[in-house]
């Protein structure tokens, strides 16, 4: 191995630390707990860096790494959730197979294909491919509500807004700016936000969302940005369900149909 070699490793982590504090952010329910996870792993690999088991790729065994802590921790979650919302995703938690939320998250979120879900997850590329699917199953028309979508885009609201209405749920309106979203939010409190960052006036779909949460507060809300990194900085409260462009299909139907299934009331659909 070459005198870089460390660096390299170490450069790659820090890389990709953003990526795995998302996902233990939307495995755990809470900010803190998924940032204990994180730190969890970054100090076994500093005592031990045979965790990273020679992986591939410093992403593939950065997550493997967690993966090995959040396994000997039996996965559980010590400390209560940041709020109503994560603590009615944690109740619904033990309606779903052992896990497949993790490989679903795996694959739907983080992108890894199966034989690397296997390898993180420590099972055969099969099995990993079956707990998705169980856990699409599961999912699966679970529940049905409405959502608001932000986007200034209109090429882009347009596909969002089909992908949602195709999975059942009812589009209340497309926002291209923060007062805009405010004032269709008042008009018919929604079930589900799904909001961009930069909107078309230069204002802030988080600042949107802000306002809109402090008029209807507990309303899960998904993210989608071309810069994740500046939501991930551990500096702030930061969301569940955030997801990169150019986005797919997939990680939208996940996205919002974890964030639906998870945090929803037994009234949603009423």
């Amino acid at each position: 191995m070459s005198s870089d070699a460390p660096q390299d490793i170490a450069s790659g982590i820090a890389a990709n630390l953003p990526y795995l504090r998302r996902y233990a952010r939307a495995l755990t329910g809470s900010q803190q707990a998924g940032d204990r996870y994180a730190a969890a792993t970054l100090e076994a690999i500093l005592s031990d860096d045979s965790v990273l088991g020679g992986a591939e790729t410093p992403k593939l065994g950065l997550f493997r790494a967690f993966h090995a802590v959040w396994s000997s921790a039996g996965g559980m979650v010590s400390e209560a959730p940041d709020d109503a919302v994560s603590r009615r995703a944690q109740r619904r938690l033990s309606a779903l197979t052992e896990n497949t939320r993790e490989a679903l998250l795996l694959h739907k979120i983080e992108g890894f294909p199966f034989e690397e879900i296997a390898a993180i997850m420590q099972v055969d590329a099969e099995e990993a491919a079956e707990l998705v699917e169980i856990a699409l199953r599961e999912m699966e028309g679970a529940l049905a509500g409405k959502v608001l979508v932000i986007e200034d885009e209109a090429i882009i609201a347009m596909d969002i807004s089909s992908i949602i209405e195709e999975m059942g749920h009812t589009v209340t309106g497309n926002a291209r700016t923060r007062a805009e979203a405010v004032r269709l939010a008042r008009a018919e409190r929604p079930d589900l936000i799904l909001a961009d960052i930069q909107l078309a006036d230069n204002s802030s779909g988080i600042d949107a969302v802000k306002d809109i949460l402090a008029d209807v507060p507990d309303v899960p809300v998904v993210f989608v940005t071309a810069f994740p990194e500046r939501l991930l900085t551990g500096e702030r409260p930061e969301p569940a369900f955030l997801i990169s462009k150019p986005y797919s299909e997939d990680q939208i139907w996940s996205a919002v149909s974890q964030a639906m299934f998870f945090s929803s009331t037994e009234t949603l659909a009423a």
